[in-house]
């Protein structure tokens, strides 16, 4: 009898809390007259069961490694998640609630893990696109299996935590959310538990609309464990989040929550018109339907109690496994330095590292090959990194040797340090930066440079997210690929990249620049990486020490050749058409040969150092890179480049047929004054 008293008494704290975060969100959104209504209000009783009962966290360390994670992969609608961050005790104020959406608060429009810009407390991922929260969601759980089976032993289990995602009808009409939800169930990811806020309704109209599908029977096919549920039903949510926590079948779970868009607002609830603040002129009596006095950001100390408790008991857990990790760590000395480690991002800097990496060669190699010698290099040096192709590892050469490769079944274990991930670019990049937010590996992922539109977005969010821990190997560079043709031939992707904020583009000339592209990626603070190699072999500037070129190379740009006379020429190049520089310079006295392999690492060295590599002295300058020439102009007065699509013949063909030579790039130099 006292436990089903008690368990009344906690569904009626979870309806009264339910409640009050639907007046949280409702007057923050009428306060900034702007936002999205219709899921906070609609998903307050999942709120409710997740954040007062059924996720283990501890809001005084918010960086607690086994904690479960939630991701709100329907962005739009952050005052959920901001409502129930103030209510569950993390440090997000009321006054923060109140600033909704305004400049320099802590709860901007769209969730953003914790960066430059914003520190929120309990976010766990950047989301806004939708697909793609529900999609980093899966890397999520991949590292939580990678991690639990690199770490854990029968002694000590230190990982057992699951991730929780919210997502609404627009993630999964993205085509992202498939590609992931199949690597997902073939994988067998068990600890992921996805739930459908499926209120019928998109932006525009009403879903009927624009869908008609079967989402549990599609679900079900890709190899998910589902359920549908009241997702107002107190009850029944707990006990289906709670049994698919217990479900260690290897399925994931997919949990359809049937809702009413803007629940408690009954000019607008179960309407297209809940979806953004419309509502906002029925806020008044809206909260007065539901019971809340006139007080706006009310919270009743009922409601604070009750998650005091909820507090003290994930309390207890943490612990608990505070006790267990202190014994685990002295028994494993090895293993926890390895984790903490990497927890801290802690490596060797790039001076160090690329000391260690043992030189090249001057052989004429192509810097995929040159690539897949650094990789083995790299992953010897930093443990926690892993890389992964979507089908193509024989080609983009990204294979960690003796590392095992990740997943169920075959070959693979939940410990290997190569993922395949089918041919699914856009989940790749998803999946990426869900390791990336996860905390503890750093992951790089592969495919042919011409289909990295197909994960661009996720390029963009890892970016401004700042996620150091994620780089992009991106082989086949230019039209130098040949016989594949136009299609396969990147010309504006170099430049498509160069122009998205605090990503580095690293596009190597030889192997020994190959290293230092690999070595920045691993060691960058700031942000990601995209690594730009060549299908095709490119000769080695032998003429300067590696150590040098590599140290030139970790500044995004240095003198390849010096002028041995006044100098009245500066030649810039990158990539396959350094050698053409260095060729076409060698009968050139007073002509300087600039690599910038790294347009935006060089724009971040002092001005004594740019003006050493560039001096404004010299206005005579001609840049050369097998793409679009417009970024060039930047630098010089004159580019060859090639501003058309290329054609299919052997690549050696099609780079001479569009002036990629020394002999061309020589033409064009006696036409400069």
């Amino acid at each position: 009898m006292a436990d089903a008293a008690t368990e009344v008494d906690k569904m009626a704290a979870l309806a009264t809390a339910a409640n009050e975060a639907r007046g949280l969100a409702m007057d923050s959104i009428a306060a900034a007259h702007s936002g999205h209504m219709g899921l906070p209000l609609g998903c307050a009783e999942i709120g409710a069961t997740l954040y007062g009962s059924q996720m283990q966290y501890n809001p005084k360390d918010t960086t607690w490694i086994n904690r479960d994670r939630f991701i709100l992969s329907a962005g739009h609608g952050s005052m959920f998640l901001y409502s129930w961050l103030n209510l569950a005790g993390f440090d997000l104020s009321i006054d923060e609630l109140k600033n909704f959406r305004q400049h320099h608060s802590q709860t901007p429009g769209h969730p953003e893990f914790p960066n430059s810009e914003h520190t929120t407390p309990g976010i766990e991922c950047t989301t806004g696109p939708l697909g793609a929260g529900v999609s980093n969601a899966v890397g999520f759980a991949v590292s939580e299996k990678m991690a639990a089976a690199r770490y854990n032993t029968d002694d000590h289990k230190i990982f057992d935590h699951h991730i929780f995602a919210l997502a609404g009808d627009g993630c999964f009409q993205e085509g992202v959310s498939a590609e992931a939800a199949c690597f997902a169930a073939h994988e067998k990811l068990d600890n992921l538990i996805v739930l459908y806020d499926s209120n019928e309704v998109t932006l525009d109209k009403m879903a009927e609309y624009t869908q008609s599908e079967d989402i549990i029977k599609r679900y079900e096919a890709y190899g998910w464990e589902t359920y549908e549920i009241d997702g107002h039903d107190l009850a029944v949510v707990e006990e289906t989040i709670a049994a698919a926590k217990a479900s260690n079948n290897g399925k994931p779970k997919f949990i359809k929550c049937n809702t009413i868009i803007g629940k408690g607002m009954e000019e607008t609830e179960g309407t297209n018109a809940a979806h953004g603040e419309a509502g906002v002129p029925y806020v008044d009596k809206a909260r007065a339907a539901i019971g809340l006095p006139e007080e706006k950001w009310y919270v009743s100390e009922g409601t604070r109690d009750f998650f005091k408790g909820v507090q003290e008991k994930n309390a207890k857990i943490y612990d608990d496994w505070q006790a267990t990790y202190s014994a685990w760590k002295e028994a494993n000395p090895e293993k926890a330095a390895e984790l903490e480690a990497a927890v801290n991002d802690d490596v060797m800097s790039a001076e160090e590292m690329i000391k260690v990496i043992p030189e090249m060669g001057t052989d004429p190699e192509a810097t995929r090959v040159s690539g897949f010698k650094v990789i083995q290099e790299i992953a010897k040096a930093v443990p926690n990194y892993i890389s992964g192709s979507a089908d193509l590892h024989g080609s983009t050469r990204n294979y960690i040797n003796d590392g095992g490769n990740f997943g169920a079944g075959f070959d693979k274990s939940y410990a290997g340090k190569n993922l395949y991930f089918g041919i699914r670019e856009h989940a790749m990049g998803a999946i990426l930066n869900g390791i990336a937010y996860h905390g503890i590996f750093k992951a790089s992922g592969s495919t042919f440079l011409v289909f990295v539109d197909y994960l661009r977005p996720t390029i963009r969010v890892a970016s401004l997210a700042e996620l150091n821990r994620v780089s992009y190997i991106l082989t086949h560079d230019s039209i130098g690929v040949g016989e594949d043709g136009p299609t396969h031939q990147p010309v504006e992707t170099v430049s498509g990249l160069r122009v998205i904020p605090n990503l580095d583009v690293f596009r190597p000339s030889d192997a020994e620049e190959t290293v230092a592209a690999y070595v920045s990626s691993v060691t960058r603070k700031e942000g990601p990486t995209a690594l730009i190699l060549s299908r095709q072999n490119l000769a080695q500037n032998k003429d300067m020490p590696a150590q040098e070129r590599r140290e030139g190379a970790l500044k995004g740009a240095y003198v390849a050749k010096k002028e041995t006379a006044d100098l009245d020429l500066i030649i810039i190049a990158t990539g396959s058409e350094v050698q053409h520089a260095l060729a076409a310079a060698k009968d050139m006295p007073g002509a300087r040969v600039v690599s910038m392999p790294c347009m935006e690492l060089y724009e971040r060295q002092s001005d004594d150092y740019k003006e050493s590599v560039l001096p404004s002295t010299c206005t005579k300058r001609i840049a050369m890179e097998a793409g679009v020439s417009a970024p060039w102009y930047k630098y010089a007065s004159k580019v060859v480049g090639v501003d058309r699509f290329g054609f299919s013949a052997p690549g050696d063909i099609v780079m001479k047929e569009l002036g990629m030579s020394a002999e061309n790039l020589a033409a064009e130099i006696a036409t400069m004054n």
